[in-house]
């Protein structure tokens, strides 16, 4: 499976989907993380103000933030290779990034079954 991170920007929590205006993009993204996460994809997404350290230890993210700044966040990773920056994937990128059905980027409930 392809393990894809997410270098975001500055945000005040770890999805920046708090406070009174929420972004809806930040939203999209959030709520598409958590419905590959109930199908056993995991992506990991680093926050600049709650992890620094991460955006210094990659050297491949630091130089490019040394060369362009934040404005390059977010910066998506796979497999170590940079495949987009300044953007979140679109959800048809997501699915051909992670090479997954887009049935994984919809919410599925599970009903517990009654004897």
């Amino acid at each position: 499976m392809k393990k894809m991170i997410i270098f975001d920007p500055a945000m005040c929590c770890s999805t920046g989907v708090c406070g009174p205006s929420v972004d809806k993009e930040l939203l999209r993204v959030a709520t598409l993380l958590n419905n590959l996460k109930s199908h056993g994809v995991v992506v990991e997404r680093h926050n600049l103000t709650g992890n620094p350290q991460i955006f210094v230890d990659n050297k491949t993210v630091n130089r490019m933030l040394l060369k362009e700044g934040v404005e390059v966040l977010p910066i998506i990773m796979i497999d170590g290779e940079v495949v987009k920056t300044k953007a979140y994937p679109t959800n048809e990128e997501f699915c051909s990034m992670l090479e997954v059905p887009e049935e994984y980027l919809k919410l599925s409930i599970k009903r517990a079954v009654q004897n």
